[in-house]
Order: C-alpha cells, then structure tokens, then sequence
C-alpha cells in the first residue's frame, strides 16, 4: 500500500480544502445580503423578521446535517473498495432520506415555529412578518437538505470545486433575486423568503446535475441494493451517532450563551462578538477537516493503513498552519474587528479582556476538529458519540468548579477545556482505529 500512501500529497490537500475554505468564505455574503435588503425598507420589523426567520429554519434543517458527514465517510469508504455501485446507490438513499425529512418538515411547519417562538418569544410585528418568511421558505425543506448530502457525497470524491460553484450559483441566485424581488419590485419580507427557496430548488436542480455520472451506474435505481437491509442499519447507526453527537455539541454552545447572559448584557455581547470568531475559525477549518474525511475514508475503504495515517498528517499540518495564522490575526488585530463588530464602549472594552481566549481556542481546539475529521472519514461515528459525551460531562464538571470561582473567565476556560477533553478523548481511541484497518 506504499503506492497509494505517497499518492496522498500536500498538494492534494491543498486541491480538495482550498475551494472549500472559498465556499465557506461566502456564506456571511449571503447573510449580509438578506439585512441589508431589507433594511432598506426603513423599518426595523422586517430586519427582525428575516433574522429570526432564518436562525429558526437553520435550526431545524441543521438537525439533518448529519446527512452531510455521514455521507462523507460512507461514500469516501466505498470508492476506496472501489465499489461504484455502492456510491452511486449512497446518492439515492441520501436523497430520499432528504424528501422524507424535508416532507416531514414542512408537514410540522406549524408545530415547529410555535415552538420556537414559545421559546424565544417576539413582537407581534416582528413574528407574524416572521411566520410569513418561515411558511414560504419552508416550501424548499427538501432541497436544502437534499445539498448537504449531494455535498458530502461530492466531498467524498475530492470533488470540492464542485461543491464550490453549488456554493456560489446558490448564494449568487439568491443575491440577485432578493436584489430584484425586494429593491426592483418591493416584495419585502416576503420577497426575500421566495428568493431563498427559489435559490435553493435551483441548487438542488445543479447538484443533482452535478451527480449526473452517477445516474449512469445502474445501481442508482438498483431497489434491491437501495433498499439493502445491512447498509441501510448501517447508515442509520453513522447517522444517528452523528446526530446525537451534534446535539451534544449544541448543549455546549446553548449553555455556554445563557450562562454568558447572566453576567449582564455587556457581558453577554462581548462573548457573542467572539463567538463570531470562532464561527470564522470553524469556516477556516472545515476545508482540511473535510479533505481528512474524504481521504481517511479511501484509505480505509482500501484497506490502508499508511494511507490513513498520512491523510490525517497531511491534513492536519495544514490545519495547524491555517489555525496558527487566525490564532494570530485574533492576538493581533482582534481589538480593530472588535471595533468594526461594535460601537459601545463597554462592549469593546469587555470584549477586550476575554479576547485571549478566543486567540488560544484554534489551537486548542485544533487536534479536536482534525480528529472529528478523520472519525468521520473512518466512519468511527460511536467512539465520535461516545467521546463528546464523555467531553460534555468534563464540560460540566469545569463550569461548575470554574465558573463559581472566576465568573466569565471560568466560563471561558471551561470551554477551552472542552476543547481539549474532545481532543484528548478522540487521541485515545485512534490507536483502535489504525488497528481496526486491517
């Protein structure tokens, strides 16, 4: 396997990360976008409305972003058996998965944004025009997740700049009919909900275009080897691990909110402007944990072993480069975006003094998401499920010790540490997937 082990190369990372770091690189575009239209009606209801509208619906559909990462490691493992049959029969169960999940969604429409809206209630402007956005976008549940599984299947493949013109046809239809259906024809709210769901049926209809090689494999619509029990139990076991996984992580960053709200409002912006960072450094990352993911997932699907543990190497080297430079971007020019971010004083100054660990957390949450990467790719989704609960648990035990004694930096250093405790756990059991190769 020596062969195929050099095949796995500095510039092959680079090939499949890079367009990814670029796709990501465009998501906050979008957001702006959908603000800053509205927010030339001169009201402030209808920038509520877009902002709640879209975290609720996000929400929901993030619950299917397993389909994502489970996708990744199972289509990865099956081109590198070199089962092409199975890859392109994982594309039809990944898009009935989709409009199944995507149906149930919208049959639930009205359940679900009650919920969210008993949970964080709104004015009586800012959630009907809300629930006007909500039930008309809501109409494309099914295409939107159907991409994350056309994006993990293409990612499997290497196949980023793919995903990376999905990328920017979705955001790039949806820029300019937002544009047209609310500046051009004064649509409002309304017209920016149908702009998304028409951007997002559209991406629907160019990935699947994108995946046209695979409707040329007869086994896409193979039903026996669809419908294949074993493989089947098998993805509900990756997906599900994953899902529960995700929600623990969720708890974390909820938690990690509402504790911060109990400082004070000060307090609590500060640790949202930096949390911000974090969101960019997760952006960052994703395009080197995903060429882990797709690389880890060939190596084992071919039963190599050096292949494996170079693919994490390779990957991770160049997400120590990428991480040490946002760590020092953060350290050096974090009080200017501080700045950009907000203009109360207060909230500069607080955001200040916690900006040293938000400068620390690319680094030590470094071997964590790397390692989340490979697990994916190995599609080792229990010791993913089993690990995070274990770091949940230390999570808790730090808050509690922590942030008694030292307020918001104990609860800044309890996150920090989670970091760690998911690095450190993961660490341990990757010597048992190395051996689990052959």
């Amino acid at each position: 396997m020596a062969d195929a082990a050099s095949a796995i190369t500095h510039r092959r990372v680079l090939n499949i990360a890079l367009p990814i770091v670029l796709s990501n690189a465009t998501i906050p575009i979008l957001g702006a976008v959908d603000t800053g239209v509205v927010g030339q009606l001169g009201e402030a209801a209808p920038i509520g409305a877009v902002s709640v509208g879209a975290v609720v619906l996000s929400g929901i559909y993030w619950i299917f972003g397993f389909l994502r990462m489970g996708t990744t490691g199972l289509t990865s493992q099956a081109l590198g058996e070199g089962a092409r049959g199975e890859v392109a029969a994982l594309l039809t169960r990944v898009l009935m998965i989709a409009m199944v999940g995507g149906l149930a969604v919208i049959a639930l429409q009205n359940a679900m944004f009650s919920g969210a809206f008993a949970i964080a209630p709104a004015s009586a402007e800012v959630e009907d025009l809300a629930r006007s956005y909500m039930q008309i976008r809501v109409w494309s549940a099914p295409a939107a997740i159907a991409v994350f599984g056309i994006t993990g299947w293409l990612i499997a493949q290497e196949r980023t700049r793919a995903v990376l013109v999905l990328q920017l046809w979705m955001n790039g239809v949806n820029i300019g009919l937002d544009l047209w259906f609310v500046l051009g024809l004064g649509w409002g709210v309304e017209g920016v909900a149908i702009a998304t769901l028409m951007a997002e049926w559209s991406g629907l209809a160019l990935g699947l275009w994108l995946c046209r090689a695979a409707f040329g494999v007869p086994a896409w619509r193979d039903w026996a080897r669809v419908f294949d029990g074993a493989k089947l139990r098998r993805m509900a076991v990756v997906n599900t691990d994953i899902l529960l996984r995700s929600l623990m992580l969720q708890a974390m960053l909820i938690s990690f909110v509402m504790l911060g709200a109990g400082f004070g409002d000060v307090t609590l912006a500060a640790n949202q402007i930096l949390l911000q960072f974090l969101t960019i450094t997760a952006y960052a990352l994703d395009g080197f944990a995903f060429a882990a993911e797709a690389l880890v997932g060939q190596a084992l699907g071919r039963r190599d072993r050096a292949g494996l543990r170079r693919a994490g190497i390779l990957a991770s080297f160049w997400g120590l480069v990428g991480n040490t430079a946002l760590a020092l971007v953060f350290l050096l020019a974090g009080g200017r975006i501080i700045d950009v971010m907000t203009t109360a004083p207060e909230v500069r100054e607080a955001a200040r003094i916690y900006l040293y660990y938000m400068a620390a957390a690319p680094l030590l949450g470094l071997p964590a998401w790397m390692l989340d990467g490979i697990f994916i790719g190995a599609t080792r989704t229990w010791d993913m499920r089993n690990m995070m609960a274990l770091s949940l648990a230390f999570y808790g035990i730090a808050l509690a010790i922590l942030v008694p004694a030292f307020g918001n930096h104990g609860l800044w250093l309890a996150f920090l540490l989670s970091f760690v405790a998911r690095g450190v756990t993961l660490g341990a059991r990757y010597p048992a997937l190395e051996r689990a190769v052959a």
